[in-house]
């Protein structure tokens, strides 16, 4: 769904594309950190670290990323370090 107008999306357009590349990096990085705090507090409370992680993970990658190849790459990394 698209209800903004072409006159309006061009302003906005405008103003973005106005913004240095630095700034547009630091304006997704904080969506980024926005959407990934929505996503933490719809989790139930108590998952374990793993849980959450792969929660996450799938509400913020779906099929772009193998989930279980991350989860396994996280339990193998928590194994494997060296203390």
């Amino acid at each position: 769904m698209n209800d903004t107008t072409p006159n309006i999306a061009a302003i906005v357009r405008e103003k973005l594309l106005s913004r240095t590349g630095a700034e547009r990096v630091v304006m997704g990085s904080r969506m980024f950190d926005v959407a990934r705090t929505i996503a933490l507090a719809s989790f139930p409370s108590g998952l374990s670290e793993i849980e959450t992680k792969r929660r996450l993970c799938e509400r913020l990658y779906a099929d772009e990323v193998d989930v279980e190849a991350y989860i396994q790459h996280l339990v193998q990394s928590k194994t494997h370090v060296k203390r």
